[in-house]
């Protein structure tokens, strides 16, 4: 298993949030107030938009907040291809965290979360090109479906859908495909598959929210004509949780900590705008419920019970909740006996929740251990405690999946606690914990989702729960649980996780590429988990016939669940280059198991488990190097010093602290990580060190940063300016600048086919002004763009070189492609400085 942990500081929001993502809300007496008051608001908005980070949260919590409306929020991908500040994950696993940051981000303005199957396969410069990758037509099925399901009254944009070219084509591409769904959602015609669970549904209006972004600047937008955009005053303050709504939105916003979204809170007056773009519009302009019923009435046989609720509302009682318990219990089953099919469930289960708030019933179900396996028993430890006056009695559980329902009988008295365990037997055929999403192969524009039913949910689908069925004024209430692992840390309390079900066995080869330089054998790592106890097999390393494994197979027994092994098999490669896939699977009872679990966590999000394939990418590849002594800083957080290692290099990552003219005598090469000169304050105060570390004959080698919020100006020795400048076509032309240049030639000979095959894009932030002492080495282009020369930059200073590369090595290296490791083998390799053409200051 590898786990990756990064320990951030959390904190506690009163009336918003909790300390830790998995524990259970306890809300206040205003919180419960809020809670009954958004309970007769049956008006619902939903906001769409392409990634996490891209929704306007103080939007979303005014909506959800200020006007009581069910608020969600579409993000058409899970932010897979952004870039991660808290550490090395990429790709679908930066989407589980970025994920998990957007539930986070809800829970604390109050919005509900929505995804599509889109996969955010990186930046795209239009709509064009990012509707060719995606399936555009998968996707606007996935925005249907949505709306369908949620049924808002209104639909609000983030991005403009008549503006494509002037902001990431996965913007534009979201406010396109939402502007198109509006007349479809009510047609029957329009994916009917979708009808046997949702029904037809008519958006009644849609708006774009602009913003100053999409003016140039404040100025422009405080001097556009706004006379026919709805006005919203969202400048609230919220006296009930002495907390305004900027301030909210910003609690929220900086949930996205992997994207470095940290938001300063504001209080005061404040306006959004909205453009209404399909609909009617509304006769009070900056009413934006204006002629929809959001009230009770909309439901058939509903008035009776707005009209409970309000009475509820009127006699609240802050000091005693408990007395609304009575007519809530009324309002409760005046609710269950609708006939309707969409508002019924959402408010029952609201009302339950307040009912249990109200009461302070505490009802929970903990695992005695985090993990277990299909088919195993688990001992479950039960609480159940009724804080009030009121009288309750548990009248049984049911348990689930098994659906298994055990009589108890027991009167829940006032505050005393009730505390028995029971046995579960888990299904053989439970599913194991992971994000749904993963589970089928995916293409490089969408994740694979077979059943239509769970497409959308933003959440890993827990199966394990306990039903808590509990009599209240003679009313029996079902309460479910999703059962929970819970431990007291020393240092931060009561802590809380999620049950896991994971395989009998995993294993994870440790290494993810392998490089073979010549034909000398390698002894390969497998780490084999038990996931139970006594569990005993046969462990196997699968290549081609081409690459000769020893032994064929290793026995093992592991007799404690959670323990681990290292076994090592050798490889030899064929003589040619050659790439292949290394797989490590385990046999055991004629079963066979081959999967990687891979845990992230962060204290900011509920704690991940994935499991993918136990696979490596190993490559057999003509790779020369020279020099072996790295001096890595990191940024913003990569891989690319484990890459360099399988290289053959030796690689020692520098604190800040640690770069001083002696410590960096002993390298021959620095470089620092992505993002460094945007993440690392430090540096600022370390450039002259690095800088005579060049001068006295080494090498410094910097990877991209972005253009903006820099920690020094200087980041190099002579002039140089980044700039937003990227390649995002991974297979673009290459044309070769300075084919004479050491760096495509020494040690390694650099064609075109060194480009072949990258994933994602060819780099980023290539800098578009530079010093005439620096050659241009490559140059390439998107399709119907002017060349980009930025991406490699080669500058001799003093005896040695400073290279500046926006080039995504952070990305191509891990994926194995071999003419990264080649091309930056030569970057490292530069010796000798050779005179720099001249060349007048780029413009």
């Amino acid at each position: 298993m590898r786990k990756i942990q990064l320990l951030i500081l959390s904190f506690f929001l009163t009336g918003i949030s909790i300390s830790f993502a998995q524990q259970p809300q306890k809300p206040s007496s205003v919180e419960i107030y809020n809670q009954i008051k958004k309970l007769n608001f049956l008006g619902s908005v939903l906001y769409v938009a392409a990634h996490p980070d891209d929704e306007n949260t103080r939007l979303i919590s005014y909506m959800a907040n200020e006007m009581n409306a069910r608020t969600g929020y579409l993000s058409l991908t899970r932010g897979d291809g952004g870039q991660n500040l808290i550490g090395p994950q990429l790709r679908e696993l930066l989407g589980v965290i970025r994920t998990q940051e957007l539930i986070e981000a809800r829970k604390i303005d109050g919005g509900e979360q929505f995804f599509s199957r889109a996969n955010d396969f990186g930046f795209s410069k239009n709509p064009n090109e990012t509707l060719e990758i995606w399936d555009k037509d998968k996707v606007l099925a996935d925005v249907v479906w949505t709306i369908r399901k949620f049924q808002p009254d209104v639909i609000i944009n983030r991005f403009d859908h008549r503006s494509p070219g002037t902001t990431h084509g996965h913007h534009t591409s979201s406010a396109m495909l939402s502007v198109e769904s509006y007349k479809l959602t009510n047609d029957p015609k329009i994916y009917p598959e979708q009808l046997k669970f949702v029904a037809p549904w008519q958006v009644k209006r849609q708006f774009f929210n602009p913003s100053w972004w999409f003016y140039g600047s404040q100025e422009k937008f405080d001097a556009a004509n706004k006379s026919k955009f709805t006005k919203l005053e969202t400048g609230v303050y919220y006296t009930g949780i002495g907390k305004s709504n900027q301030e909210i939105a910003a609690l929220s916003r900086s949930r996205h900590q992997s994207q470095g979204f940290g938001s300063t809170g504001a209080r005061g007056e404040e306006t959004e705008y909205l453009e209404l773009i399909n609909g009617e519009t509304p006769k009070e302009r900056d009413n934006l419920f204006d002629g929809i019923d959001t009230s009770w009435n909309r439901v058939k046989n509903g008035k009776p019970i707005g009209e409970l609720i309000s009475k509820i509302i009127s006699k609240y009682d802050f000091s005693n909740p408990s007395a609304s318990i009575p007519d809530l219990i009324k309002a409760y089953t005046m609710i269950e006996a609708l006939e309707d099919d969409h508002w019924k469930p959402l408010k029952a289960n609201a009302i339950k929740n307040i009912i249990a708030s109200c009461s302070g019933l505490y009802l929970e179900a903990v695992a005695t251990e985090q993990e277990a396996t299909p088919g195993s028993t688990i001992k479950l430890n039960l609480e159940a405690i009724n804080r009030c006056a009121v009288e309750m009695q548990l009248a049984s559980i049911t348990t689930l999946p098994d659906n298994k329902t055990i009589p108890q009988n027991s009167v829940l008295k006032n505050n005393n606690d009730q505390k028995f365990s029971i046995q579960l037997q888990l299904p053989e055929n439970l599913e194991y914990t992971q994000p749904y999403w993963l589970k089928e192969k995916a293409t490089v524009g969408m994740y694979t989702v077979s059943n239509q039913e769970i497409i959308g949910i933003p959440d890993i689908i827990r199966e394990v729960k306990v039903v808590f069925n509990v009599k209240i004024n003679g009313v029996e209430i079902p309460f479910e649980r999703t059962v929970v692992y819970k431990y007291n840390d020393g240092v931060k309390g009561e802590m809380y996780n999620f049950l896991d079900i994971v395989p009998e066995v995993t294993t994870s080869i440790l290494e993810k590429v392998l490089i073979f330089k010549d034909t000398k054998s390698k002894m390969i790592p497998v780490k084999v988990r038990a996931g139970r106890d006594g569990i005993k097999g046969n462990l196997q390393l699968e290549l081609p016939k081409s690459w000769v494994i020893s032994p064929k197979q290793i026995p093992f027994s592991l007799d404690k669940k959670g323990s681990e092994q290292t076994f090592y098999f050798e490889v030899t490669p064929p003589l040619n280059p050659e790439e292949a896939i290394a797989k490590a699977v385990v046999i055991t009872d004629n079963k066979r198991f081959d999967k990687d679990e891979t845990v992230i966590e962060y204290s900011h999000i509920t704690k991940q488990m994935v499991l993918k394939p136990t696979e490596s990418k190993c490559i057999r590849i003509d790779l020369k190097t020279s020099g072996d002594s790295i001096a890595y800083i990191m940024g913003a957080g990569d891989e690319v010093p484990e890459s360099l290692a399988q290289m053959g290099y030796k690689v020692t990552i520098l604190k800040p602290e640690e770069i001083t003219p002696e410590r960096m005598d002993s390298f021959n090469t620095v470089i620092t990580g992505i993002r460094a000169y945007n993440t690392v304050n430090a540096l600022a105060h370390k450039q002259k060190v690095l800088f005579d570390f060049v001068k006295s004959g080494k090498n410094m080698i910097v990877q991209y940063n972005t253009y903006g919020r820099m920690v020094t100006d200087q980041i190099a020795p002579y002039p140089l300016k980044v700039s937003n400048d990227r390649v995002t076509e991974e297979n673009a032309k290459i044309t070769f600048l300075a084919p004479n240049h050491p760096v495509l030639n020494i040690p390694n000979k650099i064609t075109e086919k060194d480009f072949q095959g990258w994933t994602q894009e060819q780099g980023l932030y290539y800098p578009d002004q530079y010093d005439a002492a620096f050659t241009p080495i490559i140059s390439s282009h998107d399709k119907g763009e002017s060349p980009k020369d930025g991406a490699l930059l080669v500058a001799p200073y003093g005896k040695g070189y400073y290279i500046y590369t926006g080039l995504s090595f952070f990305r191509e290296l891990p994926e194995g492609v071999a003419g990264a490791y080649r091309l930056l083998s030569n970057i490292i390799s530069l010796k000798q400085p050779v005179e720099a053409p001249k060349q007048e200051f780029k413009q």
